[in-house]
């Protein structure tokens, strides 16, 4: 008896030791959020599991601040305002010239629509096989979420769209009510296109039917019911965008005047014309501003302390 008491010991031992060994490779025990820390969080996969991270510091931008895209600005407005309501609302889809406000857009319709529930909850494109996880996570929650994917574009082969597939369209089971998906990118249909896939292409009488390929990269852009473009911005508007944040940061209208041709400059440089282009130019010449004058100031205040101290 004392023999099989030992070998069960004995036993115990090696399996405790063996479980110690394996516990790192486990995946972390998940974390309920604290959902009065923030209104965006961002995902953080880990070992098959992940948890939400609360984002504290929002940028500050509004629904003013986004000027000379009016049009797509009511779209997305409308859309996330039926959303909030618990009207019928589409999963969007925001595609075209960079620097053109996509991103900014839903980082304003965040602050504007957040005191009445709207929460974002941003994943990386290398964490979309965890949609299925994140949504569950959320489906029983009071506030409206909205799934932020930015600059999502898939390579030929990449599996992970089949991920994002589902979650839009394309499972038994329903999405919950109260999460959509805003995507941003380059790309309407998310992934590159070759000159080749048009020769799948056949002709029967008067129809074209497109190949497999294209089927397939169309499918995916296709669950997303709403589709909005952006476009380069013309001389006038990029003019019209600088202005608008050289007014933010307190420079004088003559300074705002003076800095056209130093803007045009400034997007010939980097071959763009965008809205981000705008804002950083103004950062630039706004700072260069105020430094001008907190220099003359400062040359002011020594001349009078040297002429309070002359004898």
């Amino acid at each position: 008896m004392s023999e099989s008491l030992a070998q069960l010991a004995s036993f115990l031992a090696r399996a405790e030791r063996l479980l110690d060994r394996l516990e790192p490779l486990l995946p972390p025990v998940a974390r309920d959020p604290d959902w009065s820390a923030a209104h965006a969080f961002r995902w953080r996969g880990a070992n098959g599991s992940g948890h939400l991270q609360a984002i504290r510091r929002l940028p500050q931008i509004r629904l003013a601040d986004l000027r000379d895209i009016d049009e797509q600005k009511a779209r997305l407005d409308s859309n996330t305002r039926h959303f909030i309501a618990g009207l019928p609302a589409n999963n969007v889809l925001l595609t075209g010239a960079r620097g053109s406000g996509k991103s900014s857009l839903i980082k304003a319709l965040l602050n504007e629509y957040a005191p009445q529930g709207l929460r974002v909850i941003e994943v990386e494109k290398d964490e979309l096989t965890d949609l299925p996880q994140i949504v569950e996570l959320l489906e029983d929650r009071p506030e409206r979420f909205i799934i932020f994917c930015d600059d999502l574009s898939f390579e030929s082969g990449d599996a992970r769209y089949k991920a994002l597939k589902v979650v839009l369209d394309g499972s038994f089971a329903a999405a919950p009510e109260n999460v959509l998906i805003y995507a941003t990118s380059n790309r309407r249909h998310l992934m590159p296109e070759y000159f080749a896939e048009n020769l799948e292409s056949r002709r029967v009488g008067e129809e074209i039917h497109p190949g497999e390929a294209i089927e397939e990269k169309i499918s995916l852009s296709e669950r997303f019911g709403l589709w909005i473009s952006f476009y380069p911005f013309d001389q006038e508007a990029y003019l019209d965008i600088v202005a608008h944040w050289l007014r933010s940061f307190g420079c004088r209208p003559e300074d705002i005047a003076g800095s056209e041709r130093a803007a045009l400059n400034w997007a010939v440089e980097r071959g763009s014309r965008s809205g981000r282009v705008a804002w950083q130019f103004a950062r630039d010449w706004a700072g260069r501003q105020r430094s001008a004058v907190n220099g003359v100031q400062a040359s002011l205040a020594a001349s009078r302390r040297r002429l309070r101290h002359r004898p």
